[in-house]
């Protein structure tokens, strides 16, 4: 191998070293910071963020207030799939200028929203700023305030300049412009037994998945925000009564306030995996404190269980002592990630967050093995050096990470963006479980430089050695 991509050739920046911990070392460990100069971070900027929280809202016009690179440059990022309205997939743009950006691009921004909201008729607009007009002053509140006036269509601004901060900072400001919209719709007709679904995008139908396991034991879901989301729902949202928190990262920030003005309470949960996904059904039906409730929610379990664990004994029979890395946006979904690859016999040796806290990572390091690395904010080298340093078998992550498994010879599996296959529920769990195993096993590696692994094919009951 040469040497320019041994582990011993990549070194961890001076300043990131509280920013890398491993279980075991006894060492400080430090989070929620701004990105060191020169890591090349995985994050992404507040823009980036603030639309991939808002983008699925499926009957809402999402226009960007910027140049025509900040609207291409997340378009359609997670797919977030709709079971009616399109109009979320297109990427609308004033397509700032040299002109606009000396005297000013509130005209077109207005005759923009204006044309558009007449065109599509929609639900409500979003209107997201960008760093150039955060620099250029324009008054995009106005603007909206004047163009809703006009239509009667809710035109929303989101104060997501990309230099604001993290793709932490546009979290919240979506959930703020979100927020505007709560409380404006009728609550009729809206079960005691109901329920909110925050921080669930809907990439690959997952949201259906979910919405049909509560369904099915009898809890209304009221609205899912914001996966395959309406504009009406979320109006009326305010009527639910409890809200769980799937994505905290996105999704905390507007669970809290709907706590604070609605008087909601709030309950982290995780669909990803069969103990997860359990929990979080469990947790519903014990808030509400109906026995019929629980009773049809473990019988759910326990049939679902019983449909798809056979699948995963197989596998874990051919992944027994793999190793994995992962790094996602949010620790949440780490938490779920490091569970259901133990499940699958495997071990998780490096584990990182772009977004997660100091609590978040408390939690992380106890149930990661000793010897596991944590990190925060990492960048590609740095991930790289683990991979070799730990000679991973398989890498999860998103649409960025996936670059850096391959160049390494090493399996990935997409987890966040560009996914086909829904991962949620105990369906989910089982196709995750075949995907890994095809990745993590695939006769491929065999021609990569770093080593040989065994392969994996199909037979009658789905899957051997």
């Amino acid at each position: 191998m040469n040497t320019a991509t041994t582990p011993e050739a990549i070194q961890v920046l001076t300043d990131r070293t509280d920013q890398v911990w491993t279980k075991g070392s006894g060492k400080a460990f430090k989070c929620d910071r701004k990105s060191t100069a020169g890591s090349v971070t995985q994050r992404a900027c507040a823009f980036c963020g603030s639309r991939v929280v808002l983008y699925p809202i499926a009957d809402a016009l999402h226009i960007v207030h910027g140049p025509i690179g900040c609207a291409v440059y997340n378009w359609d990022i997670r797919g977030a799939m709709s079971s009616g309205p399109q109009l979320h997939r297109n990427s609308f743009s004033t397509d700032l200028a040299e002109k606009e950006v000396i005297f000013g691009g509130e005209k077109k921004l207005k005759e923009s929203l204006v044309e558009l909201i007449e065109y599509y008729k929609p639900k409500a607009a979003f209107v997201y700023s960008t760093c150039i007009v955060g620099l250029i002053g324009d008054d995009v509140d106005a603007v909206c305030k004047s163009v809703t006036q006009v239509t009667g269509v809710d035109c929303i601004p989101v104060d997501s300049p990309g230099f604001k901060g993290t793709k932490k900072s546009g979290y919240q400001a979506a959930c703020e412009a979100a927020f505007k919209l709560v409380g404006t719709g009728d609550t009729g007709g809206i079960s005691k037994y109901s329920i909110n679904l925050l921080g669930e995008f809907n990439i690959a139908g997952e949201a259906w998945m979910i919405r049909e396991y509560f369904e099915k034991i009898g809890i209304e879901v009221v609205a899912t925000i914001t996966g395959d989301g309406r504009v009406d729902d979320l109006r009326r949202c305010h009527g639910a009564a409890l809200n769980l928190v799937q994505c905290s990262g996105s999704m905390t920030h507007l669970a809290k306030k709907l706590k604070e003005d609605y008087g909601i309470p709030m309950q982290r949960v995780s669909f990803f995996g069969f103990e997860d996904t359990a929990r979080a059904l469990y947790a519903a039906a014990e808030y509400f404190g109906d026995e019929d409730l629980m009773k049809r929610a473990q019988e759910l379990v326990r049939s679902e269980i019983a449909k798809y664990a056979p699948t995963l004994r197989a596998y874990k029979k051919l992944l027994k002592g793999k190793k994995a890395a992962l790094y996602v946006g949010g620790a949440f979904k780490a938490f779920s990630l490091v569970t259901a690859l133990r499940t699958l016999g495997m071990q998780t040796v490096l584990a990182g967050t772009q977004t997660g806290s100091a609590e978040d990572y408390e939690q992380l390091k106890e149930i990661c093995d000793p010897g596991t690395v944590i990190v925060d904010d990492s960048n590609p080298l740095e991930l790289a050096k683990f991979v070799l340093e730990k000679d991973v078998d398989l890498f999860i992550g998103g649409v960025k990470e996936r670059p850096i498994a391959f160049k390494l010879g090493v399996a990935f599996c997409d987890h966040n963006h560009e996914r086909k296959i829904p991962l949620a529920g105990f369906e989910g769990m089982a196709h995750f479980a075949d995907e890994v195993a095809r990745s993590a096993l695939s006769p491929v590696w065999k021609f990569a430089p770093r080593r040989s692994l065994p392969r994996v094919t199909q037979n009658k009951e789905g899957v051997s050695a």
